[in-house]
């Protein structure tokens, strides 16, 4: 069992995400907060972004955001936050995040969070990130998704191997569980299988 004690987790902006979903991103803030880690994420102030900010917040815990300049300019800081970070670029931000991350964990979202969760994906499979990555699947949200990258598997575009890259919780407290008991991925892991 390993303790990982920086969490990063990315999540929808969206003001409008059904109840179900705030719910959850606030209580795995809650979780990682009296868990004694420290919460990393988009600095938002809308959407599951804040929800899981707050959680953390409320529980008296660490949440350090990270955030590019132009999106402080328009007015998407949350002001909270223990601590803010501020990059020249998105690809700044989620290289900095990644650098801090014991641990990634994915919220429902959108095109920006499927980006997000995408390219730490696929620097694992490169093995530019070793850490683990969960995708908290509120609601099935997910569903379509882990169905599609079955089928790149299955179509060959894929490794079947880089099926283990993500692990799937259906509930916060199972996210923290998964991220204390995935073991670091390895370059030579990805290297042999490569080859198979």
């Amino acid at each position: 069992m390993i303790e990982r004690k920086t969490i990063v987790v990315y999540g929808a902006s969206s003001a409008e995400a059904e109840k179900v979903f705030v719910d959850a991103a606030y209580e795995l803030g809650g979780l990682i907060a009296k868990t004694g880690r420290r919460l990393v994420s988009g600095a938002g102030s809308t959407g599951l972004m804040a929800a899981v900010e707050d959680g953390a917040l409320d529980a008296g815990g660490v949440s350090i955001g990270v955030i590019p300049q132009f999106m402080v300019d328009n007015g998407w800081l949350h002001q909270g936050l223990t601590e803010t970070i501020i990059t020249p670029s998105m690809h700044e931000r989620k290289r900095r995040m990644s650098q801090m991350a014991d641990a990634v964990v994915a919220l429902p979202g959108g095109t920006g969070t499927f980006e997000e969760l995408f390219e730490i994906i696929t620097w694992k499979m490169l093995g530019l990130f070793v850490k683990p990555i969960v995708i908290l699947n509120t609601d099935n949200y997910y569903d379509p998704l882990l169905r599609m990258l079955d089928r790149t598997a299955d179509r060959h575009f894929m490794n079947p191997v880089f099926r283990k890259l993500w692990d799937v919780a259906m509930t916060p407290e199972e996210a923290l569980s998964l991220v204390d008991s995935i073991p670091d991925w390895t370059d030579t892991t990805s290297k042999i299988n490569m080859d198979k």
